[in-house]
C-alpha cells in the first residue's frame, strides 16, 4: 500500500511499466500461444476417467443377438421410404406398435427467414415419429432417448432398422428403470428443434408443431445414432453442441469405455489415436484433432442432432458409424451390443450427470484438457490488452503532462501533451461508439428485413440478397472514420485518440472475456488474431501497414482463414474459389443458425465484435 500512496514510488512504478509495456506484451503473446500448443502434448493433458460411481464397471456382459433383425428392418424401411417419397410415417407406426411401444407422431412445420440453397428449401414441413418404452421397475419419472434422423436417399436406413432392433430387445427385457424414448425425426435439425420444443413445452424458435401427445419422465441423457452401412470399420462421437457446449465428460467416457471393452475402433474428429504420445507425429495428430474441435466449437453450429438436447441440460452426443477401407469390419451385433451397454450404464444413474467436466478440450478420446489448463492460454493473450490499457491511462494521467517527466534518465520518449491543449471529455466518445454500434445494429437486422426489396431491384435470389447485403453494409464500415470526424470535437488532440483506443481495448478484452465462459474457442481465435494488431494501432506511424492487419484480423477474414485451415486439417484442401464460396455458404448458414435455432454467433459478431473492431478503425484514422 505503501507504494500506491507515495506520488514518487508511484510515479517510478509508471516509469518502469511504460518502459516494459512492449516487451511484456510480446512475452505475453508467446505465452498464451505456446501455452496453446501445449495443450496437445499428452503429459500436460490429463488420462480420462469415470466421475460417476452408477456407470463404474460391473460384471453384466452386454448381449445383442438381433444383428439380422436390425438389417432386415433397415431393408424395408429403405423400400417404404422410396415408395413414400420421405419419411414412411404410417410403416414407422405401425412396426413400432406391433413391438409393444407406445407410438405417437408430431407434425411440424417452420417458414425460413431466407430459402436454403443449400438444401433447397423454405417452407419445411415433416412428422416426427417416437415410441415410448415403459419402465416396468419404476414410475414414469425419468427417461433416455435414442434419436435416429431420417436422412434423404439411402442415408441412415441402417441406423433406423438397428433402433427398431434394439427396441424389440429392449422390451424383452425387465431391468429398465427409466423409459426409452424411440424418437425418428425428420428435417435433421429443424425435426429435432421441434420435438424438443413441443417435449418441453416451450416455443423460442416460432415453430409450429402440433401439441405434444404422449410424455416420458425428464430426460436424463440421449444417443443420437447415424448409420449407413451394413458394417462398420469404426464409431466416430460428435460432441460440439449449440453456442459451443459439450456434453458432461462422463458420457464420452462412457462411450470409449464400450468401445474398448468391445474392441470396437473408435476415432473423434474421424482421428484415431496414436500410442507413440513421445513422438513428433504423434504429437502433429493430437495438435491436429485439438485444432479440428476448435474450429467446430468456434462456429456454434450443432454437429450433430445431440447439439439442441444440449441447451435443455440434456447430456447427449452423436455416434456416427464410419465405413472405410480398412481391414477389421464390425457387423450390426458388436455395434447393437455396445449401446445396449451404454444404455443400461445410463439405466444405473440415480441422478443427472454432473461430477465430471462440461468444460474441456479433446485432443484424443483418451485424454482431455480441463478448463483450468486451457484458460491461462486465453489469460495471457486479454493480458496485452490490459498491458496496453494501462500504458494509455498513465499517459492520460496527470503525471505525464508534465513537460519534465519523461520515462528514464536519458530516455526521450513520445511527446507529451501540450497543457494548454483543450481536454476532451468522455462526451466526446460517444458519437463513435453510437455510430459503430448502429452500424453493428444495421448488419443484424437489414439483411433479412430488407431482403424483399433487394430482390425487387436487383437480379438476386433472396439468399444471396440476404448475403451480399451483410457483405455490402459490412465494407461500408471502412467509411466511418470521415464520417465520425464530422461530429466530433477536439478531435485534433492525441488525447482524443487515446481515450477512444482505451475505450477499445478495454471493450475488447470484456468481450474475449465473456465469450470464452461460454463457448473458449471462438474466444480464443478472436483474441489470437485481433489482440496483437489491437495493441499496436495507432493513427501515427506506418498507417497503411496498420490497416492492412486491421483488415486482415478482422472478423469476416479470420472466418475466412479458418475455413482454409479447416479444409487442411481434414487433409481437403480447397482453391480460392471454392473457399469463397463456402465463406458465403458460412454466412447464410450463420443467419440461419440463429433464426432457427438460436445460436448467438451471429448476433454476437455483429452486435459486438465488429463495432469495437470499427472503434480501432476509427482510432487509426483519427485526424
Amino acid at each position: 500500500m505503501g507504494l500506491l500512496s507515495d506520488p514518487y514510488r508511484r510515479r517510478a512504478l509508471s516509469r518502469l511499466l511504460l518502459r516494459l509495456n512492449a516487451p511484456l506484451c510480446i512475452l505475453s503473446f508467446l505465452a498464451g500461444l505456446g501455452w496453446f500448443l501445449g495443450l496437445a502434448f499428452p503429459p500436460f493433458t490429463l488420462r480420462i476417467y469415470m466421475s460417476e460411481n452408477a456407470m463404474g464397471s460391473t460384471m453384466v456382459e452386454e448381449y445383442f443377438a438381433y444383428g439380422e433383425r436390425a438389417l432386415s428392418y433397415a431393408r424395408e424401411f429403405a423400400g417404404h421410404k422410396k415408395k413414400a417419397g420421405g419419411m414412411p410415417v404410417a410403416w414407422l407406426e405401425k412396426t413400432m406398435w406391433n413391438l409393444g411401444l407406445e407410438v405417437y407422431k408430431q407434425p411440424f412445420s417452420r417458414t425460413l427467414p431466407f430459402p436454403d440453397e443449400m438444401r433447397e428449401r423454405y417452407m419445411v414441413k415433416g412428422t416426427n415419429v417416437y415410441g415410448i418404452l415403459r419402465a416396468p421397475r419404476a414410475a414414469s419419472t425419468e427417461s433416455l432417448v435414442l434419436s435416429v434422423p431420417c436422412s434423404e436417399g439411402q442415408q441412415n436406413n441402417q441406423a433406423v432398422g438397428l433402433m427398431l432392433a434394439l427396441a424389440s430387445y429392449f422390451r424383452g427385457q425387465i431391468y429398465w428403470a427409466k423409459d426409452i424414448i424411440f424418437l425418428v425425426n425428420e428435417h435433421d435439425l429443424v425435426g429435432m428443434e421441434a420435438w424438443l420444443e413441443a417435449y418441453h413445452d416451450v416455443n423460442v424458435t416460432e415453430m409450429h408443431s402440433s401439441g405434444m401427445l404422449g410424455r416420458a419422465g425428464a430426460i436424463q441423457a440421449a444417443i443420437a445414432l447415424e448409420l449407413s452401412s451394413d458394417v462398420i470399420t469404426s464409431f466416430d462421437v460428435a460432441v460440439e453442441g449449440l453456442n459451443g457446449q459439450l456434453p458432461n465428460l462422463d458420457l464420452v467416457n462412457l462411450f470409449y469405455s464400450f468401445c474398448q471393452k468391445n474392441s470396437l475402433l473408435c476415432t473423434i474428429q474421424g482421428k484415431l489415436q496414436r500410442s507413440d504420445w513421445d513422438s513428433l507425429p504423434a504429437y502433429a495428430h493430437s495438435l491436429q484433432t485439438l485444432l479440428l474441435m476448435v474450429l467446430k466449437q468456434a462456429s456454434g453450429r450443432p454437429q450433430g442432432d445431440h447439439g439442441l438436447f444440449l441447451r435443455y441440460h440434456i447430456e447427449a452426443i452423436t455416434l456416427r458409424g464410419i465405413n472405410s477401407f480398412r481391414q477389421y469390419k464390425f457387423d450390426m451385433s458388436t455395434i447393437g451390443a455396445t449401446l445396449e451397454g451404454m444404455f443400461r450404464k445410463l439405466n444405473n444413474l440415480l441422478e443427472r450427470l454432473h461430477q465430471s467436466f462440461f468444460f474441456y478440450l479433446l485432443p484424443s478420446l483418451s485424454r482431455f484438457v480441463s478448463i483450468g489448463v486451457y484458460m491461462p492460454a486465453l489469460g495471457f493473450l486479454i493480458l496485452i490488452l490490459v498491458l496496453k490499457a494501462l500504458e494509455l491511462w498513465m499517459k492520460l494521467s496527470r503525471y505525464d503532462l508534465d513537460p519534465d517527466d519523461r520515462l528514464c534518465d536519458g530516455d526521450q520518449g513520445p511527446p507529451p501533451v501540450a497543457v494548454e491543449e483543450p481536454k476532451p471529455g468522455l462526451l466526446m466518445l460517444v458519437p463513435p461508439l453510437l455510430i459503430c454500434h448502429v452500424t453493428g445494429l444495421a448488419l443484424y437486422f437489414v439483411p433479412i428485413l430488407g431482403q424483399q426489396v433487394a430482390t425487387q431491384h436487383f437480379p438476386v435470389s433472396e439468399s444471396e440478397a440476404v448475403v451480399l447485403t451483410v457483405i455490402a453494409i459490412y465494407v461500408a464500415g471502412l467509411a466511418l472514420p470521415h464520417n465520425t470526424h464530422r461530429v466530433l470535437t477536439g478531435s485534433g488532440s492525441d488525447r482524443g485518440w487515446m481515450m477512444l483506443k482505451l475505450v477499445s481495448l478495454l471493450y475488447l478484452a470484456v468481450q474475449l472475456s465473456c465469450i470464452s465462459l461460454i463457448n473458449f474457442s471462438l474466444g480464443f481465435l478472436l483474441a489470437v488474431t485481433m489482440v496483437p494488431v489491437a495493441a499496436v494501432v495507432q493513427p501515427t506511424g506506418p498507417k497503411y501497414l496498420y490497416a492492412v492487419l486491421l483488415v486482415l484480423v478482422t472478423p469476416a477474414a479470420t472466418l475466412l482463414s479458418c475455413i482454409f485451415l479447416y479444409q487442411e486439417l481434414i487433409e481437403y484442401p480447397i482453391s480460392v474459389l471454392e473457399g469463397w464460396q463456402h465463406f458465403l455458404q458460412a454466412i447464410a448458414e450463420g443467419l440461419l443458425d440463429h433464426h432457427l435455432y438460436g445460436s448467438i454467433l451471429f448476433p454476437f459478431i455483429a452486435v459486438f465484435v465488429y463495432p469495437c473492431w470499427l472503434l480501432l478503425w476509427n482510432v487509426l484514422f483519427w485526424k
